[in-house]
């Protein structure tokens, strides 16, 4: 099929109704974000007319955009108490996809891309789409982002080994930090919950598939591809 022959909107609209909600995805913000952003916009052309399939599509150097319900679910699973007001960080930008979701109910989002061309190309891509929400910066997302920390949540795209203590570290209590943690082909989803008392509560979620969080807190670096 042609590329401009899809209506994406429609498409958008069936992945809402099919893939989310029939799932259990029910966050009012989150359904109505995901229905907004052109997650077309963030694929290269040869894969836009995969944009709305239920599966993680290649955005070059070994790093994915992950499938719609799963970036659906871990923003749920963030739980804000005051999206309106939130201020979110994400570690993995990749092409800008889920922070421009988050940007649509939250107030700000602080994202870090690790490798510097997906930076580079995710600033355009907000930037072309008018989200002015979002600042990205390139680097090792691992020490989050201190200086515009606590945040109300945090959403890790990449899977670490362990949970990074310096994320944990810039949550306001009460706030979640949504990460996967493991190795490959053996990794859970975690939501980790400062709670006001000062002690952290470590739920297990919904096993996943992520490509590895690289960095000191993360796995050793390897070689990209493009």
């Amino acid at each position: 099929m042609a590329t401009q022959a899809i209506d994406f909107k429609r498409a958008r609209a069936a992945m809402v109704r099919n893939q989310l909600k029939r799932r259990g995805i029910s966050d009012p913000h989150v359904l109505a974000a995901m229905a907004e952003v052109p997650r077309e916009s963030f694929v290269s052309i040869e894969y836009q007319h995969l944009a709305y399939k239920d599966s993680p599509l290649p955005i070059g150097y070994g790093q994915t955009i992950s499938q719609p319900y799963i970036v659906a679910y871990m923003l749920e699973a963030l739980a804000l108490e005051n999206p309106a007001d939130a201020i979110v960080l994400e570690v993995g930008t990749g092409l800008g996809y889920q922070a421009a979701v988050l940007s649509r109910f939250v107030r700000h989002v602080y994202t870090v891309e690790r490798i510097p061309e997906l930076a580079a190309q995710a600033r355009q891509n907000l930037l072309a789409l008018g989200y002015t929400n979002i600042t990205v910066s390139q680097g090792d997302g691992g020490y989050g982002w201190r200086k515009y920390a606590p945040f109300d949540g945090i959403v890790v795209a990449a899977a670490a080994p362990e949970v990074p203590p310096p994320l944990v570290d810039q949550l306001k209590p009460g706030a979640s930090l949504v990460i996967p943690v493991g190795s490959t082909g053996h990794q859970k989803l975690l939501r980790i919950t400062l709670l006001p008392t000062g002690d952290i509560m470590t739920e297990t979620l919904a096993p996943v598939a992520f490509v590895p969080l690289i960095g000191e807190h993360g796995y050793a670096e390897t070689p990209l591809r493009k």
